[in-house]
C-alpha cells in the first residue's frame, strides 16, 4: 500500500463542499501511544497511522465559528459554539491519511444531534467555556449527554512564537485533510480542505482531563509530545466516499 505524504497545503480535490466553517483558537496537546492501543479503536478498513514507529492520540480545543451548509453562509447561534474533540490518526487501505474521533464535545445540542444522525460521529453535548487572559487561552468542558455524564477537562496554554517550518511531527497531527467514521455499515472517507495551518509553540500550564481516558483510550501521563496553538483557520468539507476494501 502506498501511503500519501504528509502534505501542509494540498490542492482542493472535491469539486463542491458540503458543509462550511471556521476552527478558531485552537489549542493542540498530543501524546505517543502504541500503534496496538490505538489499532481496535479505528473503523473497518483503516489503520494507524504512525511516526517514528508510535502513533498520536490529540486533545483539541478549538471555537466553531460559522457552521453551514456549502452553498449559504453560516447558521446563526447554533454554527457557532466551543469544542474539544479526542482524535486518533489513520490511514485507509488506500493510502489516504486522516483522523479519527473518539469524542467531539460541542456546546451546542442541535448540531450535536445532525452529526450523530447523519455521519454517526461521536458528538456529545456538554457545557464549555473558551476563555481568553492575553496570550493564555483556558479551555473547560463538563459533558452533559449522553455520557458518562459529568466527563470534565481543563487546560490552560500560554502561546509562544509563530512556527516558521514546523517539524515533521507538526506536520504529521496538523496536516490532516479527511476523517474516517463508521456509518450505517460503512467506513466511510469526508474530505476536508484549509489553507495551510498558521501554527505557533504553546506551553501547557495546566491540564486536569478525564476525555482521553472516556475515549477508551490511556489517561495521558507525562507531559504532551507536542503543544500547538494556531489562530485557526477556514475550513470546507466534501462529500463522503466509501472506503473500499482492495481485492
Amino acid at each position: 500500500m502506498d501511503i500519501e505524504p504528509v502534505d501542509c497545503a494540498p490542492r482542493q480535490t472535491f469539486p463542491r463542499a458540503i458543509l462550511r466553517q471556521r476552527w478558531q483558537d485552537l489549542a493542540f496537546l498530543h501524546w505517543a501511544v502504541a500503534p496496538e492501543i490505538v489499532a481496535p479503536l479505528l473503523p473497518v478498513g483503516t489503520h494507524p497511522d504512525t511516526i517514528d514507529g508510535v502513533s498520536l492520540v490529540g486533545l483539541i480545543g478549538f471555537r466553531m465559528v460559522g457552521l453551514g451548509f456549502g452553498w449559504g453562509p453560516g447558521v446563526p447561534y447554533f454554527g457557532t459554539f466551543a469544542e474539544t474533540n479526542v482524535r486518533l490518526y489513520s490511514v485507509d487501505d488506500t493510502g489516504r491519511r486522516a483522523v479519527v474521533f473518539r469524542s467531539l464535545d460541542a456546546s451546542r445540542l442541535v448540531p450535536v444531534l445532525v452529526a450523530r444522525a447523519t455521519l454517526r460521529l461521536p458528538y456529545l453535548w456538554s457545557a464549555m467555556r473558551l476563555d481568553r487572559d492575553g496570550d493564555r487561552y483556558t479551555y473547560r468542558c463538563r459533558r452533559r449527554w449522553p455520557g458518562p455524564a459529568g466527563t470534565t477537562s481543563r487546560m490552560a496554554v500560554r502561546v509562544g512564537e509563530r512556527i516558521d517550518e514546523p517539524s515533521p511531527l507538526e506536520h504529521f497531527v496538523t496536516a490532516r485533510w479527511g476523517l474516517h467514521t463508521r456509518a450505517y455499515g460503512r467506513t466511510l472517507h469526508l474530505p476536508n480542505w484549509h489553507p495551510r495551518w498558521p501554527l505557533h509553540r504553546a506551553e501547557l500550564l495546566h491540564l486536569d482531563d478525564e476525555l482521553v481516558a472516556a475515549a477508551g483510550l490511556p489517561a495521558p501521563v507525562g507531559p504532551p509530545v507536542s503543544v500547538l496553538y494556531s489562530p485557526g483557520v477556514g475550513v470546507r468539507f466534501g462529500p463522503p466516499v466509501p472506503v473500499r476494501r482492495p481485492d
